[in-house]
């Protein structure tokens, strides 16, 4: 199947263009639960857009690429965050705390987080889909290896695989259903961002108003929200309750209701996902990049463009670092749409997948074919995700922290490495824990692993910490230990961070 260049930027630009409309339309609404009334900007924008973190990050993971290349990972990723995104609240900052204390991801996502379930994830998938654009598998991996920064094992990774497969899939098939089906084959089937999206279909097919279907969102599917920002009507529904952080369910049912009451209207698709309330600008946002991708930059009309401009403004990035204040951004949605085809170019090389990018014309064979389901790959995506994972050239490592790296004085930590053998050629591993003075590690600090080629290693090698009896030697916050892990006859030596935290 062949994805052709003209269209492929095309897609690309109406992406960006329906992100900054939509979130520049919901900005001024955000985190207010009631039912708005919006049919167009509500405030003089002098031509250009609202600063917005929704696209902001997504501009950092450009500049990532850029300078790492394609195979980016978690770990990569991490090291950006650090630097670069500012914001201490929500998830943002309990990410950064963790990672600047050394929790690698997942563990920073994890560990003291009270938003792992919400929204802050799933804003961030389009840069994903659009440099796997037409590969949802993809994209769902990259989606994974971004969201578990800072919503580790939560919703808000269920939330942020959904959309980037849904919008990856976007660009050679623009029927909705057909991508709903899409984006739900690659997350669990029980969490609460499937089961709100199902609610959104089934209010849908019902022939429900889109105020009936918002209402039933909120009465199944809510969050936690500050009651002095709910309408009176809300709280006599008895909408006033909710828990903390757990946003991305309904605000991805949110987004849904958008796109299907939307019935291929753009207008009509971002307004009703404002008018719902809740996390507006991120709803409409979403919903607005992925009608983009669908359509092309055509069915955007102009008099939802000349209000804001082509101009991009940021809220959340470290700009004297970035550059002359900021000038490694982009500038434009232009400059970011050009940026992001050239890294979809080399991401289509690189890997291979049934639609390539290409100057020749369109493929039109069918493409609802079933290899854009996530199916047992997708299945497997979330099977490591109670600790960090290493890649090697012949190995892949993967820490189990069992969720979580506190100790406590008195107690133990048991952390299970899974070795899995990548290469062709058996291996004789040699596997070494290197410890703090005091510390006791059980059955042993080294052991002996021997691997096929290729071979899966399921079972793991369980290491139990106990901390030293001196208060000297365990008072401190954190304790940091190594794994190494040598091969027989190779001259590579493996070295992995564990890190302990005193809780």
């Amino acid at each position: 199947m062949i994805l052709n260049d003209t269209e492929l930027r095309d897609k690309v630009l109406a992406c960006w263009l329906g992100k900054n409309i939509g979130g520049t339309l919901g900005a001024p609404f955000e985190w207010m639960r009631r039912v708005n009334d919006v049919s167009f900007y509500t405030q003089d924008l002098g031509g250009e857009p609202l600063p917005n973190d929704d696209l902001d990050i997504q501009l950092l993971w450009l500049i990532a690429l850029e300078e790492r290349g394609v195979e980016m990972d978690a770990h990569t990723l991490a090291e950006y965050w650090t630097l670069y995104v500012t914001p201490h609240w929500n998830e943002y900052g309990t990410a950064k705390i963790n990672m600047r204390a050394g929790l690698m991801p997942p563990l920073c996502g994890v560990r003291g987080n009270d938003y792992k379930h919400s929204c802050g994830a799933y804003i961030r998938s389009e840069i994903w889909a659009c440099i796997a654009a037409g590969n949802p598998h993809l994209a769902a991996h990259y989606a994974l290896q971004d969201a578990m920064l800072d919503h580790g094992d939560g919703e808000g990774t269920y939330a942020e695989v959904f959309c980037a497969a849904m919008e990856s899939a976007a660009f050679v098939q623009n029927d909705l259903r057909k991508l709903l089906d899409i984006g739900l084959s690659f997350i669990p089937e029980s969490c609460g961002v499937a089961g709100a999206t199902r609610l959104a279909i089934e209010c849908y097919d019902k022939k429900m108003t889109w105020r009936e279907a918002r209402d039933e969102m909120l009465r199944q599917y809510r969050g936690g929200t500050a009651q002095s920002t709910m309408a009176a009507e809300d709280l006599e529904r008895g909408f006033g309750d909710g828990v903390l952080g757990y946003d991305a369910p309904d605000n991805i049912g949110i987004t849904v209701i958008g796109l299907l009451y939307g019935e291929g209207d753009f207008a009509q698709t971002i307004c009703i996902a404002v008018n719902c309330g809740e996390d507006t600008d991120c709803t409409a946002a979403t919903a607005g990049a992925l009608f983009g991708i669908m359509h092309g930059s055509a069915a955007i009309p102009a008099e939802w463009i000349a209000p804001i401009g082509r101009k991009i403004k940021t809220a959340c990035l470290n700009l004297g670092e970035l550059g002359n204040y900021g000038d490694r951004l982009p500038a434009t949605v232009d400059e970011l749409t050009d940026r992001t085809v050239k890294i979809a170019r080399l991401a289509s090389a690189r890997f291979s997948w049934q639609t390539q990018i290409s100057s020749e014309p369109t493929d039109s064979s069918d493409r609802s074919d079933s290899y854009f389901l996530g199916g047992d790959a997708a299945k497997k995506l979330y099977e490591r995700l109670q600790g960090p994972v290493y890649r090697f050239d012949f190995c892949d490592v993967y820490l189990d922290y069992a969720g979580d790296a506190a100790i406590v004085a008195g107690g133990t930590k048991t952390i299970t490495a899974h070795v899995f053998n990548t290469g062709r050629f058996q291996a004789n591993l040699q596997l070494r824990v290197y410890a703090p003075p005091g510390w006791t590690v059980s059955p042993q600090r080294a052991t002996l692993l021997s691997l096929p080629g290729e071979y899966p290693q399921a079972d793991g090698i369980p290491f139990e910490f106990t901390p030293p009896t001196d208060d000297a030697l365990f008072d401190r916050p954190q304790h940091r230990f190594v794994l190494e892990i040598t091969s027989d006859g190779r001259p590579t030596a493996m070295t992995m961070p564990i890190l302990l935290l005193n809780s």
